[in-house]
């Protein structure tokens, strides 16, 4: 459970911290368009800070984390958040600067596929635990 609690905090403090990045990267750079930097706060702290103190309170409620398979889900979890913060983090820098890569949406709609993916599996380890 201290793991739990542990990729919480750290999810607040980037969550935070990209909040902080966009604003002070759009005034630096006077940019006044759209980026994808205005969401990458959000989706920090809803997809990382929130989830993971849900899943913690989840923990302590219905022990899910003792399940067979929770450590592979947990992997996967971050790893589907990484690569949909990246993507986002990329795709809004690139956008500040003028420019922008093609593929970099269709990157980001994995990390987003996994996230679901590691949803419905987390709902899964649930039930069981509910039962």
């Amino acid at each position: 459970m201290k793991k739990l609690y542990y990729t919480s905090f750290f999810y607040a403090i980037l969550g935070l911290f990209a909040g902080i990045a966009y604003r002070e990267i759009t005034k630096h750079s006077n940019f006044s368009g759209e980026t994808v930097l205005v969401a990458l706060h959000t989706h920090i702290l809803v997809l990382g800070f929130l989830f993971f103190t849900i899943a913690l309170i989840l923990a302590k409620l219905f022990k899910v984390h003792e399940a067979k398979s929770f450590g592979v889900w947990y992997i996967v979890y971050n790893l589907g958040l990484f690569i949909t913060i990246g993507a986002m983090a990329v795709r809004g820098m690139l956008q500040i600067n003028g420019t922008d890569i093609s593929f970099l949406p269709h990157i980001a709609g994995l990390g987003h596929a996994i996230l679901g993916t590691a949803i419905i599996w987390l709902l899964v380890l649930l039930r069981k635990r509910v039962q």
